[in-house]
């Protein structure tokens, strides 16, 4: 198996780099945003006996290798899996551009009207003939991938709708800063929801964390304060409440505006694509810059996680599953094509079968 890396200043012009290079058997396992453009890792396999000679990567892309989420370790796996398999050819056969297609695809997963026309124009216009390819270049021009920073993050304030995952999202940053070897304190302002308090101080438990519980605005600020001194990330885990009722967001602007508290907005995968664009634009009102996209184990269409996406509001993280060791995955333009075309796929092939 040959990997490479690309750093170019668009995503087609890495894509036309690595297809020069490497050859349309090339397969894309990964794309990361960089400070001059974006950076594009590239497998090409090859028999077991030919024996590969080490390529030598940019001195950047060397220190962004690590960075690269599981969610894009899995998409790779799979298809390196699928390239052993073939039986004929090492090459998956790509899938041809069609807008009418892609429109189609997109309305499967719900998307809505406006913003299917959108990520179609723009895939035509990227002139690329490969569907996985010109939608991921379409979602690039939209999506604003912006992970936690653990290590300096100061405290997240986890806001969101009833049910979305705030808590177990709320454990599962505690597991990665606790790797970061970071002095971490979860805080409960639901002191009195069903269940909510026992919950985190489960969670708590088997992270050997304490949780401290603010009844309100000032004893959060009070808390928040000896955080910042102690140089401790703190992670408050709210009640449920619906954004767009502005009488509920008037409540939760007062604990957004503390300072060193930076708003953290929470939506699921499960919801409606519609009511998702409403909700995140809800959530920037209140102070919320970034989101985070739960329950992705879940659906079987995508239009909520792409509305999410496109939203214009910086994408944190995404998960995959309630269990804390399944931890944080940073979501691309490439992964998410992938996402709305490999699915696509396969309910057609299961539809095909029944």
């Amino acid at each position: 198996m040959q990997l490479r890396t690309f750093t170019a200043k668009d995503m087609r012009e890495a894509l036309v780099n690595v297809r020069s290079e490497m050859g349309d058997d090339a397969i894309i396992v990964a794309s990361e945003k960089t400070k001059s453009g974006i950076m594009v890792r590239a497998a090409l396999d090859r028999p077991e006996a030919v024996e590969e000679t080490p390529v030598e990567e940019p001195a950047e892309a060397q220190d962004n290798i690590a960075t690269v989420a599981s969610f894009e370790e899995s998409y790779r796996n799979g298809l390196i899996k699928r390239l052993r398999g073939a039986p004929q050819s090492n090459k998956i056969a790509a899938k041809p551009f069609h807008r009418t297609e892609l429109l189609a695809l997109l309305g499967k997963h719900r998307l809505p009207d406006a913003l299917a026309h959108d990520l179609a124009k723009t895939a035509e216009q990227s002139l690329l003939k490969d569907m996985t390819l010109a939608l991921a270049c379409a979602l690039d021009r939209r999506m604003k991938p912006a992970p936690l920073d653990i290590s300096k993050t100061g405290t997240l304030l986890l806001v969101g709708p009833n049910g979305v995952g705030k808590t177990a999202l709320a454990a599962k940053i505690a597991a990665h800063a606790r790797l970061a070897h970071r002095h971490v304190l979860l805080i409960s302002t639901d002191a009195e929801g069903a269940g909510a308090l026992a919950r985190l101080e489960a969670f708590a438990d088997h992270l050997r964390l304490k949780v401290e519980i603010a009844d309100n605005a000032q004893a959060l600020a009070d808390i928040v304060a000896q955080c910042s001194r102690d140089s401790a990330l703190a992670i408050v885990d709210t009640a449920g409440f619906d954004p767009r009722n502005a009488k509920a967001r008037t409540a939760f602007q007062a604990l957004a505006m503390i300072d060193g508290i930076e708003a953290l907005g929470i939506v699921s995968a499960t919801a409606d694509a519609e009511e998702t664009q409403e909700i995140i634009a809800a959530l920037n009102l209140l102070g919320a810059q970034r989101i985070a996209v739960t329950g992705l184990d879940l659906p079987r269409r995508f239009g909520a996680l792409t509305a999410a996406a496109c939203s214009g509001q910086g994408i944190a993280h995404v998960t995959r599953s309630p269990f804390v060791a399944a931890g944080l995955e940073t979501l691309t333009p490439l992964a998410l094509a992938r996402m709305l075309i490999e699915s696509a796929a396969r309910d057609a092939d299961q539809g095909s079968t029944q």
